[in-house]
């Protein structure tokens, strides 16, 4: 009986396939050579909302030009962190803070977790989900919009 109400699987040629779930269009994708990772879409109940969809798209392209800013956001993340751990206000993380010397070295204690496209304040955004090792409390959200990098939000829930 629940069968009737199932959304059918909607396949799109660039992105896959993606399948109605918890109110949202799931499939996967592959950033930066990292292993796949949820690609979540808003919309309805038939197909993930067409905007979404155009923007997502674009999603695998842009990635590499958006790293720089990213990584950049999540060193300013880190170095208050490194600067408590070396103050002994915090015991240092388990694998060790990450050389401050370029925000590229960030990425070896970065794993990507996600990537969703939705609403956010009425206006679709890309969301790309990152765990750190310095900061295993929190998963921090890269929100970004029309290419451009809004905030590193320091704690976002996993779609």
């Amino acid at each position: 009986m629940f069968g009737l109400f199932k959304s059918v699987p909607f396949v799109d040629p660039q992105l896959g396939e993606f399948r109605r779930s918890r109110g949202a269009w799931r499939g996967s994708i592959t950033l930066g050579g990292a292993a796949p990772v949820p690609f979540v879409l808003s919309g309805g109940r038939t197909a993930p909302d067409g905007e979404a969809l155009r923007i997502a798209r674009f999603v695998p392209s842009e990635y590499g030009a958006w790293r720089p800013k990213i990584e950049g956001e999540l060193l300013e993340h880190l170095i208050p962190y490194a600067e408590a751990v070396t103050a002994e206000e915090f015991d240092p993380p388990p694998h060790g803070l990450p050389e401050l010397g370029t925000p590229s070295s960030v990425w070896p204690h970065t794993t990507l977790v996600y990537v969703q496209v939705s609403p956010l304040d009425g206006v679709l955004t890309v969301e790309i989900g990152y765990r750190v090792t310095w900061d295993e409390e929190h998963t921090l959200g890269a929100r970004l919009r029309g290419g451009q990098l809004l905030e590193l939000c320091g704690s976002v829930r996993t779609p």
